[in-house]
């Protein structure tokens, strides 16, 4: 029977042999890197309201037309918080785009225009970026019912209208797809 130093000591020399082969240093890097990145996320989404009901609103688009969000029932909703100065929004409109054609029917993909002193500030990031999903024009009690704080803020919607995911920061095209499917 081995006792809790030749354990202990087991248990150390074997730390060491992984750490030396490289496919082993790699595994427990990207281990490490994994659970530091969902603590952040999980640390940054606490406040946002998942599981919650959708708190519905009526928006105005950039073409004029209005949105209700009760009136998106039966499909999933992915809905993008921005602002026309935050270069990450930027970065994140292609991918907005690419989500766009890629759900297709199967979803609808809004984007809320917020903390903007002028209109004309987000034609010009739509002009300027190729938007080509709907923009809503939102502003500080929107941002309230969804505790929006950082941009950009994406939830995700299911088609019975409750927020089932959120995220903030950048998110890549198969990151939306999966939060948005899964």
């Amino acid at each position: 029977m081995k006792t809790p130093g030749q354990m202990g000591a087991r248990v150390k020399h074997l730390w060491r042999q992984a750490r030396h082969r490289w496919w082993s240093r790699l595994g427990l890097d990207l281990l490490l890197f994994a659970l530091v990145f969902g603590a952040v996320a999980t640390w940054q989404t606490r406040r946002l309201p998942v599981g919650a009901p959708a708190p519905d609103f009526t928006l105005r688009t950039l073409s004029g037309d209005t949105v209700r969000l009760a009136e998106l029932r039966g499909q999933p909703v992915v809905l993008a918080f921005w602002a026309p100065w935050c270069g990450v929004c930027k970065a994140e409109s292609s991918t907005l785009s690419q989500l766009q054609g890629t759900v297709g029917g199967s979803a609808r993909v809004l984007s809320v225009a917020v903390a903007y002193d002028d209109e004309a500030d987000v034609r010009r990031f739509v002009r300027e970026h190729d938007v080509d999903y709907p923009v809503l024009l939102g502003g500080g009690a929107l941002t309230r019912a969804y505790a929006v704080e950082q941009f950009p803020t994406t939830f995700f919607v299911s088609a019975e209208g409750r927020i089932e995911r959120a995220v903030i920061g950048y998110t890549t095209l198969p990151g939306m797809l999966w939060r948005l499917w899964w």
